[in-house]
């Protein structure tokens, strides 16, 4: 087994190579299709047909946005939580998943990246859905892990021989430290997602933003309690924070008419 860790179009892409089949980690961005096709075809010398599985973690553009094309184009299994209804359902669903691709947008821009395509599907398809502890489709050593917070259907994968873990969105690395993601939709299943972790005390921690983290237990201790004393208290979500963005403009443009008056 080998991972390689590739640079998507804004989040850290892990595919994993066995001599039966390549697993995709994380559904990626609709912009990050080329450049895999192009590393499995090229880099590894392997048809497309050799991935296997792709794992949507949750549906934000990064992570799912690249699903429906990977499997149109080599045959794979989707992976998801087992939920009843979709993410982005109803009109909130319809603006979240307007404002999502939006924020995905000026990330790359802020990354210094060129404008892309990032538009997809705001209902997944998937092939399999999954619970707490199952196992990964054809890679029966890789493990699921509900870790919600970050939104109501986070998934980890995790390796158990190798006490590896991805963990998507759950913990994002920046310059100035660890932060926790932005939005978080359920601050106290965010909390008991990041004491698991804890719990599991993985060697190696995979992120969707930050890279690979090579944990050494003072280390590992004192970042997970950071996480878990700095986390939100209350959801923080795109729709909560464009409303209040527009309540204080507007506030603001009230307020300047009262001066001029």
């Amino acid at each position: 087994m080998k991972v390689h860790h590739l640079s998507g179009y804004i989040q850290s892409i892990y595919l994993v190579e066995y001599p039966t089949g390549l697993l995709l980690l994380d559904g990626c961005c609709r912009a990050d299709v080329p450049m895999i096709s192009e590393f499995i075809e090229q880099q590894l010398q392997r048809p497309l047909s050799d991935l296997k599985t792709l794992v949507v973690t949750h549906m934000h553009p990064d992570h799912a946005g690249a699903a429906h094309k990977l499997r149109q184009l080599t045959g794979c299994v989707i992976v998801s939580a087992d939920k009843p209804q979709q993410w982005y359902r109803g009109l909130n669903g319809l603006l979240m998943h307007w404002i999502d691709m939006a924020l995905t947008v000026f990330v790359a821009r802020k990354l210094k990246k060129p404008w892309k395509n990032v538009l997809y599907s705001r209902k997944l398809k998937p092939d399999v859905k999954v619970k707490e502890g199952d196992q990964v489709p054809h890679f029966p050593d890789w493990t699921l892990l509900e870790t919600p917070g970050h939104t109501d259907r986070d998934l980890s994968v995790f390796h158990p021989q190798g006490n590896w873990i991805y963990v998507a969105d759950l913990i994002i690395k920046l310059k100035r430290g660890f932060i926790a993601p932005f939005p978080v939709f359920h601050p106290n299943k965010y909390r008991q997602s990041l004491r698991r972790i804890k719990q599991l005390a993985p060697t190696k921690i995979m992120l969707a933003h930050g890279g690979m983290l090579q944990m050494q237990d003072a280390d590992f201790d004192h970042m997970m309690n950071e996480m878990i004393e700095k986390s939100p208290k209350l959801p923080r979500t795109p729709l909560r924070a464009s409303l209040l963005k527009i309540k204080r403009v507007m506030g603001k443009i009230d307020t300047d008419k009262d001066n001029k008056l």
